[in-house]
């Protein structure tokens, strides 16, 4: 275990005007309040403060963040209190160990909605002050590092939330080092027959290429000092996490990887990047289609680097990445890189490491969602999505830059131009040609976003969007049109029952009446009433309390009438017939309410003996759930006569062209012989009618009755099949269930 005097000297090494009793003193106060405590090695519980404080000093960072981490687990697991730490500590360190307090209270591996109400507190308190991240990284990678103590299904748990939010969290805010330890860490307990496999072969290769690896080093730094550039030159292998993942993308063999070893080059300028490029590809051939500049075009996590295959020395391909001293820090370091330079006052530092930086903007935008109403597993989903980012450059029109993560289509792309203009895409065109918007993204393309005024996006692209950006603005459009469709319908059933009672009802009528109906918005209490969780009587009564009860009544349709309804399917096509109405109900369908249904808009459904075009109908609003259809002979429909409010009347408006079948239930008494339901089965199919559901209700020696639910096109289909299968000797009786 590290001495109080180690820590200090090491935080002095490169921050030579430290706070040093700030250190001593938080070194001597956690190390008492922890006390006798221990870890589940048996290791006193004060070594793992301290070996999360000596990472941060790895990382350079300065002497309140390193006593952050030394008291980061106080109040949650000792006496003390975040007053006491406040006297001692001051009120900025008190706040980060209370707020690291908070984390750990939700640091939950089980439920989803945990571990997402988790990460939404962790972001947070992130952009409350970027130093709860670092420590809460750190915090994670020593616990990783001595998971082994852990049972085996707890492993397995942390493991598996490291993977999907701790190390791609630590990639997005550019800390490359980090995220590669915490993926090989939690790789060896997720796939163990994996991570051994990979890592023997691993260790076989570093046996047999040290040497090459090696002349390789000595080749390019002589090749460069020739030229006059100072270089620092590396070799490195990859991480087995890293091997393993590109091996399930690619499909490739271990073998057919080219880049398991790659090195490092390191200079002082920009310009000697790109004059080691030159050299490099002069001196050996570059392997095509293997060459990325992330200097002109950054990562969004601020990392900048050129990458290039060579052909090198011993015809052997070689990866190289070339960057300057700075940009590896970033590189490894991310914005704890921050911390090594704020002093220098260097430009290029202040220009990638500023609160305008990349990850910082990905921070603040992941943020905003929070404001946006999405529910935990949305927001969850959302930023997974985003951690996981492997990029593509695309370009708009005008050459803005665009990163999407690979895979994006250009609906993703239209969304992370602006929400406004994803919401009325109807179109693009992918470097001058028109495409579908389903079309994959390549790097290079140069995409143009056709819209249409007053267009909305279809609910279906939420599973083709990639980004959670565009997921989550999909979700929100379709709730914010189910929303305007239920205020519509709301704003008409309130019209139709003030005017029976010789009043006008217009959205300034609701405005003063909002408090006592209990709701902020005119849009809200329309859509209540619309949903049926809220009585249009209500709302009149409360507008004009001196009306009487029995004088606030919806006339119940007459069960000669007919409504009249507009379906939509889910497919989103609306079917229109010609009214089939009696001359008396004509009259009154000025009085009938449309329904849009099933799909994008309000949902729509049929009772459980379903309804037919041609019966004549009637909608009952079901609150929260949309409206169901029965037909107005329905006998479920008595239960429904003490409550008015709930009754719509609809009509049929299909168009023939568009066919649809509509569910009607029938049943069937037939001989109990062979071949009875088979030619039942026959003689519907042969009507063009089609069994979505068949139940056998009661058998005897000699009959069988069973319940069929047919599809069938109209009432006159319907009747069509009812005579053929009553002309079938086997059947005694064909009946059509509440007809």
């Amino acid at each position: 275990m590290m001495r109080q005097y180690e820590l200090v000297e090491k935080v002095a090494a490169y921050k030579p005007d430290l706070d040093e009793a700030l250190l001593n003193r938080a070194y001597v106060y956690a190390m008492q309040k922890h006390g006798t405590q221990k870890r589940a090695s048996g290791d006193p519980y004060f070594s793992h403060p301290l070996e999360v404080a000596a990472i941060l000093t790895e990382m350079h960072l300065d002497e309140a963040t390193v006593a952050v981490a030394l008291l980061h687990d106080t109040i949650e697991d000792t006496d003390a209190t975040r007053k006491e730490i406040d006297q001692l500590f001051g009120p900025t360190i008190g706040h980060l160990v209370e707020g690291l307090t908070k984390l750990k209270r939700l640091d939950l591996v089980s439920k989803r909605a945990a571990q997402a109400e988790n990460l939404r507190k962790l972001l947070l308190a992130i952009a409350d002050d970027v130093r709860v991240l670092l420590v809460k990284l750190a915090d994670r990678l020593h616990n990783m590092r001595t998971l082994g103590h852990m049972a085996p299904d707890k492993r397995a748990r942390i493991a598996q939330e490291t993977m999907d939010i701790y190390a791609p969290l630590a990639g997005r805010m550019g800390m490359q080092d980090m995220r590669e330890e915490l993926e090989d860490l939690a790789f060896r307990y997720i796939n163990i027959e994996a991570y051994e496999t990979i890592t023997a072969r691993l260790a076989e290769l570093n046996a047999h290429h040290a040497d090459r690896i090696s002349s390789i080093e000595q080749d390019l730094a002589a090749l460069l000092a020739e030229s006059g550039i100072k270089a620092t030159v590396t070799g490195r292998q990859k991480k087995p996490y890293s091997v393993f993942s590109k091996m399930q993308r690619k499909a490739l063999s271990l073998e057919q990887l080219s880049d398991i070893f790659g090195f490092r080059v390191l200079v002082d300028t920009e310009e000697e990047c790109y004059r080691t490029l030159g050299i490099v590809h002069r001196t050996w051939p570059m392997v095509p289609g293997r060459f990325k500049d992330y200097i002109s075009t950054p990562k969004q996590n601020d990392y900048r680097s050129i990458h290039t295959t060579i052909v090198g020395p011993s015809r052997q391909r070689v990866e190289l990445q070339i960057r300057t001293h700075l940009m590896h820090d970033i590189a490894e370091y991310g914005v704890a890189a921050h911390s090594l330079y704020k002093d220098r006052g260097e430009a290029e530092t202040r220009v990638h490491l500023s609160k305008d930086s990349n990850a910082y903007a990905w921070l603040r935008r992941t943020i905003q969602l929070l404001a946006e109403g999405d529910t935990s597993e949305e927001f969850l989903e959302h930023t997974k999505l985003e951690l996981f980012q492997d990029q593509a450059f695309c370009f708009t029109p005008k050459g803005r830059l665009i990163a999407l993560p690979r895979g994006a289509t250009p609906i993703d792309f239209a969304y992370a131009v602006h929400t406004d203009i994803g919401d009325t895409c109807v179109g693009c065109k992918i470097d001058g040609r028109i495409m579908p918007v389903v079309t994959e993204l390549a790097n290079g393309d140069e995409v143009e976003i056709i819209r249409a005024k007053g267009a909305t996006p279809p609910q279906a692209w939420e599973s083709i969007a990639v980004t959670g950006k565009a997921r989550s603005a999909i979700r929100r459009s379709a709730r914010a049109s189910i929303r305007r469709q239920y205020s519509g319908l709301g704003q008409q059933i309130l019209e139709r029952t003030f005017s029976r009672q010789g009043k006008q009802f217009s959205r300034e009528t609701l405005k003063p009446l909002l408090g006592k109906l209990g709701h902020r918005e005119a849009e809200d209490a329309l859509a209540a009433v619309g949903r049926g969780e809220l009585n249009s009587s209500d709302v009149l009564k409360a507008a004009y309390p001196d009306f009487q009860d029995s004088r606030v009544t919806r006339r119940r349709p007459r069960r000669e009438e007919e409504g009249w309804f507009n379906l939509r399917t889910a497919a989103g096509m609306i079917f229109r017939v010609p009214g089939r109405a009696k001359s008396k109900a004509r009259k009154e369908e000025a009085d009938a309410i449309p329904i849009r249904g099933v799909g994008d808009d309000m949902s729509v459904r049929f009772g459980p003996d379903g309804a037919v075009p041609g019966d004549r109908i009637v909608g009952i609003i079901e609150p929260g759930q949309g409206i169901t259809i029965y037909p107005i002979q329905s006998p479920a429909l008595t239960a429904y006569d003490e409550e008015p409010d709930r009754w719509v009347d609809v009509r049929w408006d299909i168009d023939s062209e568009l066919k649809a079948r509509f569910p009607a239930r029938i049943t069937i008494s037939a001989l109990n012989e062979p071949g009875s339901l088979a030619e039942i089965a026959e003689t519907i199919a042969a009507n063009d009618a089609n069994i979505h559901n068949l139940s056998m209700v009661a058998t005897a020696t000699d009959f069988t009755k069973m319940v069929l639910e047919l599809e069938v096109w109209d009432v006159q289909h319907l009747n069509r099949t009812l005579k053929q299968l009553r002309g079938k000797p086997c059947v005694s009786e064909v009946v059509r269930v509440n007809g």
